[in-house]
């Protein structure tokens, strides 16, 4: 499994991800009224609301101190991922980074920045200021 594929699946999958795509906790059956099942609207999944997944799995964990809204070493601490250089570097290649893959801070910035833009290109709701 890829470093990102782990990450996403570690937000996504975790249960404050469904509660956060689905305010309101009603499944469409696909029924409505009378109508017939073909003719009723499609429910569409709501964005997973990825600042409050990893609030809640923060929460969780008794609140560490990590600063995983701009740190991509704390972000994978929080995930129980591995955050060594090697697991860095091999994200960093996975997300396309051309510059040294040394752990430096400019690298460290640019996968945080692109982890959470893959994670807004795959179906969740990160606030601008992550992305920026």
């Amino acid at each position: 499994m890829s470093i990102f594929s782990a990450i996403k699946n570690a937000i996504f999958g975790h249960p404050a991800a469904a509660q956060s795509a689905d305010p309101q906790g009603q499944a469409n059956d696909g029924s409505v009224g009378s109508a017939a099942v073909d003719t009723a609207p499609v429910a569409t999944q709501a964005p997973v609301d990825v600042e409050a997944v990893l609030n809640q799995i923060s929460s969780d964990k008794g609140n560490p101190d990590l600063n995983w809204k701009s740190s991509i070493v704390d972000l994978m601490k929080l995930l129980g991922i591995d955050s060594s250089l090697s697991n860095r570097e091999a994200l960093a290649t996975e997300l396309g980074y051309t510059g040294e893959k040394d752990g430096s801070t400019e690298m460290n910035m640019w996968l945080h920045r692109a982890t959470m833009q893959q994670l807004a290109d795959n179906g969740g709701r990160v606030p601008a200021n992550m992305l920026a």
